[in-house]
């Protein structure tokens, strides 16, 4: 069985409590539990880590890459956080692990958010974007993988 590798960075811990408005009352396990269940539907599994830290993200991002070139990752699924509009890091570490696909993934519409959020790192090294779809765009996200 193929594996998608789920990546969340910062403060996506905090879905359900943080500004319930604006991302839902669903919290990340009800995420998890969503990308688990559509990865199933696909014969597929996922891993899902969530961080704080932009150099474990790096250190996934680069373990996920080993594994692709080995068949054993599909792709990457990424919602880096804040980290999208500051991590130049990320973005070359995206760079550096083609032809690993990744997908940027968002909850939000960053662009119809505040201006500094309108600028994503990660974009230009993307495989895929897919913004402003709440939960819904990471079972998108995987099932473009599986297709790929």
């Amino acid at each position: 069985m193929s594996t998608i590798l789920i990546l969340n960075g910062p403060n996506l811990n905090l879905l359900g409590q943080r500004e319930p408005s604006t991302y839902g009352s669903g919290t990340l396990s009800d995420l998890e539990a969503l990308c688990a269940e559509t990865a199933r539907s696909l014969d597929l599994t996922v891993e899902c880590h969530q961080t704080n830290h932009e150099g474990v993200l790096l250190d996934h991002i680069h373990a996920a890459g080993a594994r692709h070139r080995l068949g054993s990752v599909l792709g990457i699924i990424l919602n880096a956080g804040a980290f999208s509009h500051t991590s130049i890091a990320l973005h070359d570490a995206i760079k550096g692990i083609s032809p690993t696909p990744v997908m940027e993934v968002h909850l939000t519409n960053i662009h119809a958010r505040e201006s500094f959020r309108h600028h994503s790192w990660i974009s230009p090294v993307a495989s895929g974007i897919i913004i402003g779809l709440g939960f819904e765009g990471y079972r998108l996200a995987i099932q473009t993988l599986a297709r790929t």
